[in-house]
């Protein structure tokens, strides 16, 4: 069974702590934060724990807008991002993995945003992550 990780407020995300918990896809999240923070996006990311989730978040941002949050669990990282009606309407037509595309049409709103969670273990995941945070910023 899938569990989260990063539960414990007293243990702060560092380097060491992401590799060990993490483990044989931490070169995945590293890779990801590295091209999200170059010159190609110039996302900004940090670590903060959240009381009424119990668990250490990561918030990626664009400027002051956030963009993406990032979770830990034991067989990946979750990135969730949330679009509006109006803005949530392209993803069909973004060229990314069906699965992607699925996951969106088939969640429940959340007020009046819609969630699209993406789960990445896999380097090969990466470019249609890239896209949809492209698609994300540069929509308005």
């Amino acid at each position: 069974m899938e569990e989260q990780l990063l539960r414990d407020p007293e243990i702060s995300p560092t380097e060491k702590v992401l590799r060990k918990e993490f483990g044989s896809w931490y070169p995945v999240y590293e890779e990801f934060i590295q091209t999200i923070e170059s010159e190609k996006f110039m996302f900004s990311h940090g670590w903060r724990f959240y009381k009424d989730g119990k668990a250490w978040l990561c918030k990626i941002c664009f400027k002051k807008k956030t963009v993406v949050w990032l979770s830990a669990w034991s067989s990946c990282f979750k990135l969730g991002l949330y679009f509006t009606e109006k803005t949530g309407a392209g993803i069909k037509e973004l060229e990314i993995g069906g699965r992607l595309k699925e996951n969106y049409e088939t969640n429940k709103p959340i007020g009046r945003l819609k969630p699209l969670v993406a789960e990445i273990n896999r380097q090969s995941q990466l470019n249609d992550i890239y896209l949809l945070l492209r698609y994300k910023v540069e929509t308005k």
